[in-house]
Formats: C-alpha cells, sequence, structure tokens
C-alpha cells in the first residue's frame, strides 16, 4: 500500500479554483472559518492525490484507504471535508462510513511533562500564549481569535467564541496565567488587524494560525525530550481534563470548563490510573 508521504508530489494541474469554488461553497452554506479552513486543506490534498478537481467515488476509496496509518479524529476529519466537496460539485451520494471512536483518550501528557515544557520556554511571549492556552483550556483557533478587549485581568477571565458551537463563554484562568498576561500586555505594542487588537500576534504582523501553533508546540516538546504523541489538543484539553479528574475535579465541573455539550464526551477523561484509584480510595474510605 502507498505510505502517505509520497502522495503530496503536486502534479502539474492546479487546482486553485476548485478549491475556491469549495471556499464559497462552505461560506454559502454559513460554515465556520476555522472549519473551512481545515476542509480546504484537506481536500487540496484529496484532489492532488486524485489529480482531478472531479474525482469519483474510487478515487475517495483508495484515498481513505492511504489514511491508514493516521488516528481515527484525522482520518474521520478526512472523510467528512470529502464529502462535503463531492456536495459542492453535486455529488450527493458519496458516503464514507466514519470510524468509531474510542471510549478512552489514547494519550496525554503529565505533570512532569507540562513543567518540562513552561520550563523550557525563554521566550515570553510564547510562554504567555502556552500558559492562557493550557488555564483556559482552550482550542487553538480560540487562542488565535483572542483579542485585547476579551482579557479580563481583574476577574481572571476570558471571553472566548468558542471554535465549535459559534456561542461566546466566559473562560476562566489562575492567579498564575493572569499575572503572565499582565506582563505581556504591559510590554505588548499597540497593534491592530483589520480594526482588532489581537492579544498574541506573529513578528510579521499577522495572527497566529493552528499551523504556527503547531509548530511552536512540537518544538518546546522535542527540546524537553518528550516523545508522548499529541501537539496542541492534547496539551491543552486532554492534559487539563485528565489532570482535574485526577486530582478530584467533579465530572459536571470539568464538563462545565471544557464546555463540553454531551457529559459522555467528558466521561472520556475519567482514565485515571489504578495508583491514583488506589490513593482516593485510601483517603475517602476510612473508618
Amino acid at each position: 500500500m502507498t505510505h502517505m508521504s509520497t502522495l503530496w508530489v503536486m502534479p502539474d494541474d492546479n487546482y486553485d479554483q476548485a478549491l475556491k469554488k469549495f471556499q464559497k461553497y462552505l461560506i454559502t452554506n454559513r460554515y465556520r472559518s476555522s472549519t473551512i479552513d481545515g476542509y480546504v486543506d484537506k481536500v487540496g490534498r484529496y484532489l492532488k492525490f486524485a489529480k482531478t478537481d472531479r474525482p469519483n467515488h474510487l478515487h475517495a476509496e483508495q484515498f481513505q484507504a492511504a489514511l491508514t496509518h493516521r488516528n481515527r479524529s484525522t482520518v474521520n476529519n478526512y472523510a467528512i471535508s470529502i464529502m462535503a466537496y463531492h456536495r459542492s460539485i453535486g455529488d450527493f451520494y458519496l458516503q464514507i462510513p466514519l470510524l468509531r471512536m474510542a471510549d478512552a483518550i489514547p494519550y496525554y501528557f503529565d505533570e512532569e511533562d507540562v513543567n518540562k515544557i513552561f520550563s523550557g520556554i525563554k521566550n515570553f511571549k510564547h510562554y504567555a500564549m502556552l500558559q492562557t492556552l493550557f488555564y483556559g483550556c482552550l482550542r487553538a483557533s480560540e487562542l488565535c481569535n483572542l483579542d485585547v478587549v476579551d482579557v479580563d485581568l481583574d476577574n481572571l477571565i476570558l471571553k472566548v467564541n468558542d471554535a465549535k458551537g459559534g456561542k461566546s463563554f466566559r473562560v476562566m484562568i489562575n492567579d498564575e496565567c493572569g499575572r503572565t498576561l499582565r506582563k505581556y500586555l504591559d510590554v505588548r505594542s499597540t497593534f491592530d488587524i483589520d480594526g482588532r487588537q489581537p492579544l498574541f500576534f506573529t513578528d510579521r504582523g499577522s495572527r497566529w494560525t493552528r499551523g504556527y501553533l503547531y509548530t511552536m508546540i512540537v518544538g518546546y516538546k522535542d527540546k524537553a525530550h518528550i516523545t508522548k504523541k499529541g501537539g496542541l489538543h492534547v496539551f491543552a484539553r486532554h492534559t487539563t481534563a485528565t489532570m482535574m479528574i485526577k486530582n478530584g475535579g467533579d465530572i459536571r465541573v470539568v464538563q462545565e470548563i471544557l464546555r463540553h455539550a454531551d457529559i459522555r464526551t467528558t466521561l472520556r477523561y475519567a482514565h485515571v490510573s489504578d495508583t491514583t484509584k488506589r490513593e482516593k480510595y485510601n483517603k475517602f474510605l476510612t473508618l
């Protein structure tokens, strides 16, 4: 079977027009901007694999087969993106079965890993960004979209536009993160993009993207010699949820903090180790 690393050779054909039409279709159908970016990127890879902007069901089947080494969430995201593209070109019959997600979180970082990552950061802006991401339990796109006006340091609150539901939420941060953000804002240059002041912006004068953030966290993981799988989402969502539950956090409270609509999503994080179970058992069941 062909490995995915051999799939991304650029063919002679240019699919920019097809991707622009697909993007317009997604905008017209009111997809969120963060979703649109991901769909267009994945469909671009699909079209390069198929070597046509009018792929058929066999192309979709072959492409899906070549994704077998990816994790289930990634494979499902590709499937959803591909089906959306086929609908945009008038093919409403393609159906790609989604893989069943495992009930347990496959990996997460522990406290030692997180401390190693933070202790290895010498760039203060990066430190402020990753603290905000971690203590706010934010998704990457939520961090990228934060503006200065969204930060309430008196009450240690961030106003976050939810990446999945399109709603606004008030998200808590702790004292340590608040102190870091206060120092960061004291030295941050005044800078606007499209009439807004992004909380964090790159040295090139643009908003950060998930891709740039991923490169950052992987770099600090490598520097800390952490070989566990996972990037931004594992760092700021899987790890924080696991730590809260491990330390005795109520599952309903964790659900609210993570902003999960369904309690079953939060329950996936309740996978404390046997050692932790024993410690809690000895502490709480005693005469």
